[in-house]
């Protein structure tokens, strides 16, 4: 539904507390707010390579989560329209210029029956 509106245009940038990687922000492509244990998963690719979960945190309003904490987590949610931060460790420091990155996010919604979601992708500037 807001599939074009997942992958934020602004705010992509290079980690800053000495691990190489970077910060990509997103929003949720439903049309109301989740409790954190009904994200499945946010699947990350930046540049045609797939960031594994265990190398990416999810961070919403102030609070960090690492996506096999999600499941348990019935007292946060993320809201229609509320950015969050994919924290994601890279090999190689991210090279400043454009670099594409794809967002597939999985959630399950009560009243459906198969799993919701959406994907986005867009290229993106990390400045020098």
């Amino acid at each position: 539904m807001f599939d074009r509106y997942i992958v934020c245009e602004e705010g992509f940038r290079a980690l800053d507390d000495g691990r190489t990687g970077g910060v990509v922000e997103v929003r949720m492509p439903y049309y109301r707010g989740l409790a954190l244990s009904m994200v499945e998963a946010v699947d990350l690719v930046v540049d045609g390579r797939p960031v594994p979960p265990a190398r990416t945190s999810f961070t919403v309003h102030g609070n960090t989560y690492r996506f096999d904490q999600l499941p348990r987590t019935t007292d946060d949610r993320w809201e229609m329209g509320e950015r969050a931060q994919l924290a994601f460790e890279t090999d190689e420091p991210l090279a400043p210029g454009e670099h594409e990155v794809a967002v597939a996010v999985r959630l399950r919604i009560s009243y459906m029956p198969v799993p919701s979601g959406g994907r986005d992708s867009k290229r993106l500037t990390l400045a020098a």
